[in-house]
């Protein structure tokens, strides 16, 4: 149970960032607070899978469409990672950049 906590704590710490930076599509607060809830999200389900790094995956969401980046260390990690992403709800698109180095 406590590890769930820290562990989505530091989803909401990292979802946050993820969301930050000035230049990009011009969004209302209501796409950015919905872009923020699925990156949250995802990185707390990421951070609950044991097989997978949240701390290795980079979320970045803009109006529902999704890019994951970073490193896995299976072609069956990628898409598991991929899959979630694609359960989250109001997650419109999915772009897995993530490198196998396995």
């Amino acid at each position: 149970m406590n590890k769930l906590f820290v562990a989505l704590m530091v989803a909401v710490s990292l979802g946050g960032c993820a969301n930050m930076g000035g230049s990009g599509p011009t969004r209302s607060v209501g796409q950015a607070v919905d872009d923020a809830t699925i990156g949250t999200k995802l990185k707390a389900a990421l951070a609950a899978d044991p097989e997978l790094s949240a701390l290795k995956i980079n979320v970045d969401t803009t109006q529902g469409a999704v890019r994951l980046r970073g490193e896995v260390k299976t072609l069956a990690l990628r898409r598991k990672a991929e899959d979630l992403a694609r359960k989250i709800e109001g997650v419109k698109s999915v772009e897995n950049q993530l490198i196998i180095t396995g």
